[in-house]
């Protein structure tokens, strides 16, 4: 066998090792990768079901804060006379109603909305200017579609523990609030920026908010 013959094989042996280091080094990457993706999946909160006792309560939603966040609003108040104390509410949905809404531009049958209630504070740390959210929750309530379930679809719960969430009664001024002046299927959308232009595009505003949004004066 001549020089140039062998410096040929050991070349070919040389290059056949490299490449099979190479994948040795890469299957645990792409086995690793897959397994962070598991992972990721498993760890999603697992969809709520409603769950009622037998007086009609609720069973509240606990990994609420695992959903869908919407928006916030400060001090906002539906009244002429705003409250004396300053709150932030935080409104969440499941993932699920989320995304059908993003699909269809309205909600489905099983949606769970959150209103989460919390204090607003100033003067904390290096805070200067602004509130920001402080301490715990104030306040939760519930807005759930249940067709079958309900009159008008839709009713109001009042979280009172850990595991109850009392319904409100029909006659109570929300339900009224949320037909006359909601921008799509009783609900404010019309405060959630990230899904107002979903609606506009769908076409899913109701004619009530339609003829307010009308007459409000130009921006």
């Amino acid at each position: 066998m001549s020089k140039s013959t062998s410096a040929i094989i050991w070349i070919a042996i040389a290059g056949a090792l490299t490449l099979a280091a190479m994948a040795s080094l890469t299957r645990p990457a792409a086995v690793g990768a897959a397994r962070t993706v598991e992972q990721n999946a498993s760890s999603s909160p697992a969809p709520y079901t409603l769950t009622y006792s037998k007086d009609g309560d609720l069973i509240p939603p606990l990994q609420y804060r695992e959903w869908i966040y919407l928006t916030t609003g400060l001090d906002m108040s539906y009244t002429a006379k705003p409250s004396d104390m300053s709150m932030f509410d935080n409104v969440f949905v499941n993932p699920e109603a989320y995304r059908s809404f993003l699909a269809t531009g309205t909600w489905p049958d099983k949606t769970v909305m959150v209103l989460e209630t919390r204090g607003a504070s100033s003067k904390s740390s290096i805070n200067k200017a602004g509130h920001f959210q402080s301490g715990g929750v104030m306040g939760l309530e519930l807005h759930v579609k249940d067709e079958s379930r309900f009159p008008g679809k839709w009713a109001f719960f009042d979280v009172a523990s850990e595991t109850k969430a009392t319904l409100i009664p029909q006659k109570a001024s929300c339900y009224t609030c949320h037909m006359d002046h909601a921008a799509v299927d009783t609900t404010f959308v019309q405060f959630y920026p990230t899904l107002l232009p979903i609606a506009k595009q769908k076409g899913t505003f109701g004619s009530s908010y339609l003829k307010e949004a009308a007459a409000e004066p130009a921006k």
